[in-house]
Order: C-alpha cells, then sequence, then structure tokens
C-alpha cells in the first residue's frame, strides 16, 4: 500500500512506481531565517488549518511568530495594540491620541468640564514644575481681562499671574485687581487709554475635586512607579505610553526582552 502525506495525498515519484525516500530522522530545531527570495505582493499571512489536538503526534511541534520583523507592511483596516515604537516619521491625515516626542504634537489633557457635564476641555500643555494653564490676547480701549468661565474650579486663583505688554507709547499699566479669580483688572498710572498684549498663567488643579492634590516634581524612586502621589492624574511619555528601549522600563519587560535574546 503506497505510503500518504499529512494531508492523506500520494506523495509525488521520480518515476512510475516509485517513491522518493524522506529523511532518515526528523530535523525539528529552528533555522534562523532572512534568507531567500524577497517577495514584494501584500500577500496575506498564512493561517494555519489544523487545531492542536487533530495535528499529527509524530510531526514537528510548529513555530509561531511572537516577534516578527518585514521591510514593509500593509494594513487595509484597523490596527490594534498597546504601544507603537516608530524611529522615523509618522504621516497620518488624522491624529487622535497623544504623542511624547513630536516636532508638530504637544502632550495634552483633556478632562470632562468641571462644571457642566456634557462639555469636555481639551487643552495642548506647557512643561514645568506645575499644571500650569494660561490664556492671551489683546486689551484696547478697557480695563478688564474676562479670564474662562470654566476656569472657575479647574484653577487656584491664588496662583494667577498677569504679564502685560504695552503697544504703541509708554502707559505705565498697572495689574489693578483679580476679583473673584474671574476679572482681571487693568489701570494706566498716567492715566492713557490702554492698549497692551496681555497673557495670563495660573496653575491648575492636580485633582479638580481634591484642591490638596499637589505635583511632586522632584522625588526617590527608579521608575515612575515609584510617584509618592496619585499616579492616576498623570500619563507619562515613554512609561504608560510611546515606550522606548529606555531605563524606564519594568523590569518584568527586560527580562522578556533578556528571553528573546536568547531565543534568537
Amino acid at each position: 500500500m503506497p505510503s500518504t502525506n499529512r494531508e492523506g495525498n500520494t506523495p509525488p515519484s521520480d518515476s512510475a512506481g516509485s517513491l522518493v525516500d524522506g529523511p532518515d530522522t526528523q530535523d525539528c530545531s529552528k533555522h534562523a531565517g532572512g534568507w531567500g527570495r524577497a517577495m514584494s505582493d501584500p500577500e496575506y499571512i498564512w493561517y494555519g488549518n489544523k487545531s492542536e489536538d487533530d495535528y499529527p503526534d509524530d510531526a514537528c511541534t510548529p513555530y509561531y511568530h511572537k516577534n516578527a520583523q518585514i521591510d514593509d507592511f500593509t494594513i487595509n483596516n484597523e490596527l490594534t495594540g498597546k504601544t507603537a515604537t516608530f524611529s522615523g516619521t509618522v504621516s497620518a491625515p488624522n491624529f487622535n491620541g497623544v504623542a511624547s516626542s513630536a516636532k508638530s504634537i504637544s502632550g495634552s489633557f483633556d478632562i470632562p468640564h468641571v462644571k457642566n457635564e456634557k462639555l469636555r476641555i481639551r487643552h495642548v500643555i506647557a512643561e514645568g514644575p506645575e499644571a500650569g494653564i494660561y490664556i492671551r490676547g489683546k486689551l484696547k480701549d478697557s480695563n478688564q481681562i474676562v479670564l474662562p468661565e470654566y476656569w472657575d474650579g479647574l484653577v487656584d486663583p491664588s496662583t494667577i499671574t498677569v504679564t502685560l505688554t504695552q503697544i504703541g507709547y509708554s502707559q505705565d499699566l498697572i495689574v489693578d485687581s483679580v476679583d473673584w479669580g474671574k476679572i482681571v483688572k487693568v489701570r494706566s498710572g498716567v492715566g492713557a487709554n490702554i492698549n497692551c498684549y496681555y497673557e495670563v498663567w495660573a496653575e491648575r488643579y492636580i485633582n479638580p475635586m481634591d484642591h490638596d492634590e499637589k505635583l511632586h516634581v522632584v522625588y526617590e524612586g527608579d521608575s515612575p512607579e515609584d510617584y509618592p502621589g496619585n499616579n492616576e492624574f498623570f500619563l507619562v511619555g515613554g512609561w504608560d505610553y510611546d515606550r522606548r528601549e529606555t531605563k524606564w522600563r519594568r523590569p518584568e519587560d527586560k527580562m522578556d526582552s533578556v528571553n528573546l535574546d536568547k531565543d534568537t
């Protein structure tokens, strides 16, 4: 009775009535890839059609890709995962997310409106030892800078600072008062008409529901997980997202890398 292969088909023969002899022993060791003929066709990755229970007992245990390398990669619909790291340029007609190190995208925060549950607030944040936010604009023929209504409950009014830049002539401008954290009143010490640029900064509460929550700028630790405050209010670039090969990696991630190196 002629022998058959795994699919139940008779293997090809050198000539009629003779079968091609296979190897006397199986070689199930892993061999390095990266050789062969490069194929540029965007074909689909092969998918097995046998379950583990149906796989022949005497066959070599198949390999699967835990990690993979490819020259070009085409995604027809969606790419889903936890983190993505790129060493070159990322181009996209629309970007929805946060990038920690990009030339045209800065870190941001997006939180519920503290006074209106139907609204949200998104700000691109400045870097500094506080959660600082600002507004700027031009004041002409008026002595009042009206601060955003959503600042009420969002910022600490005692931290409000104002910078005024005179336009056209000396006006001896003075911040007369900051009323209820909502209105900045300006006056001219020489009675001139006011014409200036302004910039108003304030410190945002780390937790609008708990004003005692403070930012710890410098702290002891080996990673962001050692932060002594509440980490729920922060997303740290290189740790919570956009992770790279740096000292910030978790110990278990380093072990995975070591194990992968041993496998290869």
